[in-house]
């Protein structure tokens, strides 16, 4: 039978006086109309909890405060089409004890809710589209995103792309100016989505830093440039140059007669401060980044020196040093290591064991046989006697 508001009813057993029914409307709704702001926010509770639920759940969502408007929505959603509701009769009276909601896929969609089967749909859609586009590079982060949940891979999977796009145009700078490119917003990546990342990939391999990088340097040089002159040589210690401004010299007065680059912060600024008149020093902040390896190798093309290398007397120590030297290379000039001899690591009063990623790394490097003598010494050392140091204990 139907009442008069077109809402039907099926008795849902087969007695006499029924004691159970169901109440719907023909026609299940297809688009959601403009509804008070409480009861979306009552709908979107019950929407999350799958869509059939006891109706004394769907009370204790709505609190003892809105009881009256947990009810006024139910009869509202049966009436447009969105609900089928199950009731019980109790001493004359029909009861709710079920709601059944209709169409969920457009529900969720009218109010802002993933569905879970569209979205891993859409996720393995975008996934294989990564795939096609990514640079190996990106693998990593690529890997990943298949580790979270759904929805979060969805919500991060633009940052892959963004990383791909700042690739592709040869992009540097900061957080902030990946941040744009990637949300339009300089503050668009939240703190989660930035430890994500950097848990992740290296950062520095993308040319994507904190702030503005900066190659600190010591030298006897005068760095010309569009707007006037730097002379370096007046500076107490050192200097801090922008990689923008690196790029901007265009000729140098002065020469040297070589240049040390030093890993250790604290050492760089030593050396920096006792270095000899005609020396030019630079911090290598760790494996060298992009911008560092440009701007170095925009001053050796102006200023042409040999260079020693100073790294920490350790694996990561040689591997840094070769990588600090493929910009000496690059131009035929010769390169040495400074300060790693044996002699160096053996005096240290406090060394550490090698751990087994050290040791796995020594061993790939001993057989890739492409070691200077200094520095194979120094790794048949480290490997004998099971221990590496760091360069500040004696530089």
């Amino acid at each position: 039978m139907s009442a008069p508001d077109s809402i039907q009813i099926e008795a849902l057993d087969e007695r006499a006086l029924s004691r159970r029914r169901r109440r719907f409307r023909a026609e299940a709704a297809s688009e959601l109309e403009l509804i008070p702001n409480e009861w979306r926010e009552l709908l979107a509770r019950w929407v999350k909890r799958g869509g059939n639920s006891r109706w004394d759940t769907l009370l204790k969502d709505a609190g003892t405060t809105n009881l009256a408007l947990a009810d006024t929505l139910r009869e509202w959603l049966l009436r447009q089409g969105w609900a089928i509701v199950i009731e019980e009769r109790e001493h004359g009276e029909w009861w709710p004890r079920s709601v059944e909601l209709r169409n969920l896929p457009q529900l969720r969609a009218a109010l802002g809710i993933s569905d879970k089967e569209q979205d891993a749909l859409r996720w393995q859609a975008i996934r294989e589209a990564l795939a096609r586009n990514c640079d190996d590079n990106l693998i990593p982060a690529l890997l990943a995103l298949d580790e979270l949940p759904v929805h979060r891979a969805l919500a991060r999977h633009d940052l892959i792309a963004a990383l791909q796009r700042w690739q592709e145009a040869q992009r540097c700078g900061t957080r902030r100016d990946f941040a744009l490119l990637a949300r339009g917003d300089t503050k668009g990546l939240s703190e989660s989505e930035w430890n994500w990342l950097e848990q992740t990939l290296d950062l520095a391999e993308f040319r994507i830093e904190r702030h503005t990088p900066l190659l600190l340097i010591s030298a006897p040089l005068t760095l010309r440039l569009p707007h006037g002159q730097l002379d370096l040589a007046s500076c107490a210690d050192f200097a801090a140059l922008t990689p923008a401004t690196v790029q901007d010299v265009t000729a140098v007065a002065g020469t040297l007669s070589r240049w040390i680059l030093v890993e250790n912060r604290t050492s760089f600024e030593r050396v920096a401060r006792q270095r000899e008149a005609d020396v030019g020093v630079l911090w290598l902040p760790g494996f060298p980044p992009g911008w560092w390896h440009s701007a170095v190798g925009q001053l050796l093309a102006l200023a042409p020196a040999p260079a020693l290398i100073a790294c920490d007397p350790d694996p990561a120590g040689i591997a840094i040093a070769l990588q600090a030297a493929e910009v000496w290379r690059e131009r035929n000039l010769a390169w040495q290591p400074w300060k790693m001899a044996t002699s160096d690591l053996a005096a240290l009063r406090v060394r550490k064991p090698l751990s087994d990623v050290d040791r796995h790394q020594l061993t790939v490097m001993r057989q890739e046989n492409t070691l200077s003598a200094p520095l194979l010494e120094l790794l048949e050392w480290m490997l004998a006697h099971n221990e590496k140091g760091e360069q500040e204990g004696f530089l």
